[in-house]
């Protein structure tokens, strides 16, 4: 175990993982952790897998890996009663289960790419023969295992080229130029090696520095492991919030719904669709069949040297010269009919790809609007729940924008006076410091005259003599105000002890006041919300539900033998409207 868990440390402390672990931090990791080690791992095995773990439910993590290790060929050792246990040990992110993987992953990654890469092409979709009996259903099914055939004609076509040109003048300049670094590194290690030896305790020093180094990077993974924490609340209450709007926006749909409103969007949908299928979708797969054609003739044709490069760079200037001499005999003959027959080309092509430019921000259109009303009426609720009331409208949200425009204008003088404020606040700081200065190169050239004449330190023993007997005349002025308000001091000093103990004791509670009432709204407001996400959550399920009841109910008519049942299913009705 100790080797497996040696050699999963190394490769992924290698490219392109770059973890940057050792075996005490990689033993240490939380089973959420590890799950997320095995699916970086994975992705760079296939791209799809490329998942944050923290923003999918455990049992979809676990579906994913499984189906991706299926597809890869990993057999966990034992039986039947073993494979449930792996299945429930990837769940929650076992160490023995996740530690064979991750070495049987990272021993073979060029292997399993490839495999992962074939297996998206390769792998067929299982049609139902009920949906087969459709006639544009199995010709598109026919078509798909054409296509599949084709894809493993031309894989084995690539890779026998990809084996046939293969050059060795690189790598042996790669490893040229690898043996001079490397000879290089050693140099430099011998020379540090000696600079280090010829200081004293030099072994404390280093042992020093490997603690100090451990230390360090406990210091990040805690710091780390905080941060991740803090993401993932974070994550959690932002797909809360969304749960939240999505169940709240489909509970106003449904409860503004009306029959009529319905067929119409329906309608609506049904042309958009028709156009996406009958005219877009078509040209998109013509021009990905002219592509994939091309890509057949590229790859059909043999390897080229740079001999032929440069052959066909000169056919292509050929070629380019004739087309410009044969567009310039086609303007001076100035031929009307073709010359409007490209334009009328030339603006139904414009026309087409506005239809589709328009389509396309039609769709987004939809959706920014759909957002934007489970929006609006989220805010409504949210509004109506947190003090009672509602929007504002007309007269009175202009007098309230009025209220806010004078609030801000106030707000920008006193911003204003502020800005003016700091401004002159840096520039007496600033005269400051040069007065300071100032007086200190002043004081330096004293000191400098003072040594010159031979009385060094007169100023600052006549500054000490001022300095004292202004001390002094303080002292003799507060001892005739003492012996003058004697009498009078004691009921005053006991009356300002009171008065500054009774001060200090409001203000502290007070304080304690003010932090347990903004403690309170805040728990409050926390309060208020969570019911409100509680609701909207409930709300949300049951939708949910009843439209997971209409969608069986539509399938099992649809898929009924029973002819009248069948007919009651939307998808005829549509049909038979159309």
């Amino acid at each position: 175990m100790s080797d497996q868990i040696k050699f999963i440390v190394d490769s992924l402390n290698k490219e392109p993982f770059r973890k940057n672990y050792n075996l005490i931090t990689f033993d240490s990791l939380e089973p959420m952790q590890l799950l997320q080690v095995l699916s970086d791992v994975l992705a760079e095995i296939d791209p799809k897998q490329l998942v944050d773990i923290r923003e999918e439910m455990p049992e979809q993590t676990a579906k994913r890996m499984l189906n991706l290790l299926g597809i890869l060929k990993y057999k966990p050792s034992g039986n039947a009663t073993d494979m449930s246990t792996f299945r429930q040990g990837l769940v929650i992110g076992s160490k023995p289960v996740i530690y064979p993987v991750l070495h049987w992953l990272l021993q073979r990654p060029n292997e399993l790419k490839k495999r992962a890469y074939l297996a998206r092409f390769l792998i067929k979709l299982e049609v139902p023969t009920e949906f087969l009996q459709d006639e544009t259903v199995a010709d598109t099914n026919k078509q798909y295992e054409e296509l599949m055939e084709t894809f493993k004609t031309l894989h084995k076509e690539y890779e026998q080229l990809k084996t046939s040109g293969f050059s060795t003048a690189e790598i042996r300049k790669d490893i040229s130029a690898m043996e001079e670094e490397k000879d290089q590194l050693i140099k430099r290690v011998e020379h540090l090696k000696k600079r280090v030896e010829t200081a004293q305790n030099h072994q404390w020093m280093l042992k020093i520095a490997r603690q100090f180094r451990v230390e360090k990077e406990r210091e990040e993974y805690l710091a780390q492991q905080k941060q991740e924490q803090k993401n993932q609340l974070f994550h959690a209450v932002q797909r809360l919030q969304r749960v939240q709007n999505q169940l709240k926006g489909m509970r106003q749909t449904a409860a503004d719904a009306k029959p009529e409103s319905l067929m119409k969007r329906l309608e609506e949908e049904i042309k958009f669709n028709l156009y996406m299928v009958t005219e877009k979708f078509p040209k998109e797969i013509e021009n990905k069949k002219k592509e994939l054609h091309f890509l057949q003739k590229v790859v059909s044709e043999p390897a080229m040297g740079h001999s032929d490069l440069l052959e066909l760079e000169s056919k292509i200037n050929e070629i380019n010269t004739e087309v410009n001499q044969l567009i310039e005999k086609k303007v001076m003959r100035n031929e009307p009919i073709e010359g409007k027959l490209s334009l009328y080309r030339q603006q139904a092509s414009i026309i087409s790809r506005k239809k589709e430019a328009k389509a396309e921000e039609l769709q987004e259109a939809k959706e920014k609007l759909a957002s934007l009303e489970r929006e609006a009426s989220v805010k409504r609720n949210q509004t109506r729940e947190f003090d009672g009331t509602e929007v504002l409208k007309g007269d009175e949200f202009k007098r309230y924008v009025n209220k806010l425009r004078s609030k801000s204008t106030v707000f920008k003088k006193k911003h204003q006076i502020i800005a003016e404020l700091k401004a002159e606040f840096g520039l007496l700081q600033r005269t400051e410091e040069l007065l300071k200065q100032r007086h200190e190169n002043i004081q330096q050239q004293l000191e400098t005259m003072e040594e010159k004449k031979g009385v060094s330190g007169y100023s600052y023993t006549q500054e000490e003599l001022e300095r004292v007997s202004a001390l002094k005349s303080e002292v003799d002025e507060m001892k005739g105000r003492t012996l003058d308000d004697m009498s009078e001091m004691e009921l005053t000093q006991e009356c300002d002890e009171k008065k500054s103990q009774y001060d200090s004791c409001a203000a502290g509670l007070e304080s304690n006041r003010s932090k347990l009432e903004q403690e309170v709204r805040r728990l409050r407001e926390e309060c208020l919300q969570e019911e409100s996400r509680y609701h909207y959550t409930n709300c949300m399920i049951k939708n949910l539900e009843v439209q997971l009841r209409r969608a069986t109910n539509e399938m099992k008519a649809y898929i009924s033998s029973d002819q009248e049942e069948k007919r009651k299913a939307i998808r005829q009705v549509i049909l038979f409207l159309y």
